[in-house]
């Protein structure tokens, strides 16, 4: 149940003030979110419809890309559309709304990074038993972990942020609502909502991070010490560079923005940086997958032939 609030609507101030830059702005936006619908949307019917696919690695894949083309969807058409009016508002339903499924889509996509790597480190490092581990059951089990996970966790973000009280400014100085701009233009305590924003949060984007770099120790130590030939070294490193660019792309701006004190953070910071994670980042998943998975190149081109 929301709070009783002076505020009714929020004004999201954007990226900038300046207004001969929205039209250029607009369009580059534009070109990505089309660009980012459209190359995930790509790999995601790849994945479903190439039987040489349908395996772990590819399945996590998949729901990355699913993913990536609802947390794009969450913010880009809420930012187009203010870069071309002069009315930013947005209701205070639909920006409790919005912060709930930026957090369910971004901790599920952190918690499914995390899980990317573990199904590397098993593949890589076992082998033989890779089969038998990463089992169709594990990997459904595991996947539907991350989803609901995401859901929880955002849930407690959103009922939190919602009851809050809003007795002063609606100016939100973000392209979109998320917790740290909100509490920033909340009045009364607010001393829970920043313990579940450092802990939670912090929680939540370190684990599968610290994963993701344990695995890739195993693996970097597995191949060094086991592998003896160079091909296969190469072979196993290039496989793994696609996962881990994206590993990066996705984890330094969430954690610069979320895990830094307040005292060090500017709004003004906080939005340049969510653009790398929220907007930047899925539109070059699939550039990343594509341009250095000879299997995703290999069965774009078997869609190609198949279509013409």
């Amino acid at each position: 149940m929301l709070n009783q609030t002076s505020v009714t609507e929020f004004l999201l101030l954007g990226v900038t003030e300046i207004q001969e830059l929205q039209p250029l702005l607009f369009v580059v936006f534009l070109t990505i979110y089309i660009g980012s619908v459209a190359g995930n949307g790509a790999i995601l019917m790849l994945v479903i419809s190439d039987p040489r696919l349908h395996s772990p690695m590819y399945f996590f894949l998949g729901n990355l890309s699913c993913l990536d083309i609802c947390y794009a969807t969450v913010t880009l058409p809420k930012m187009l559309e203010n870069l071309v009016t002069s009315h930013k508002a947005i209701s205070f339903l639909g920006c409790i709304s919005q912060l709930y499924f930026f957090h369910f889509l971004g901790s599920s996509e952190a918690l499914l990074l995390g899980v990317m790597a573990f199904d590397r480190f098993v593949a890589i490092c076992k082998p033989l038993h890779y089969t038998v581990i990463m089992n169709p059951q594990l990997c459904i089990l595991m996947a539907s972990a991350v989803w609901v996970t995401g859901f929880f966790y955002a849930m407690l973000h959103s009922i939190m942020t919602s009851r809050l009280n809003f007795c002063s400014s609606n100016h939100i100085h973000h392209f979109f609502c998320d917790v740290k701009p909100l509490l920033e233009l909340a009045c009364g305590n607010i001393d829970l909502n920043q313990w579940l924003l450092n802990s939670v949060t912090g929680t939540i984007a370190t684990s599968p991070f610290f994963l993701t770099l344990l695995s890739y120790f195993y693996i970097l130590t597995y191949l060094f010490f086991k592998t003896h030939s160079c091909r296969m070294l190469q072979k196993t490193l290039s496989t793994c560079a696609s996962h881990f660019m994206v590993v990066i792309l996705f984890y330094v701006p969430v954690l610069f923005t979320y895990i830094r004190p307040a005292s060090g953070s500017s709004m003004e910071q906080d939005a340049v940086i969510a653009i790398m994670y929220s907007v930047v980042t899925p539109v070059l998943n699939p550039l990343i997958y594509t341009l250095r998975n000879k299997e995703v190149k290999q069965a774009f081109s078997r869609a190609i032939r198949r279509k013409f």
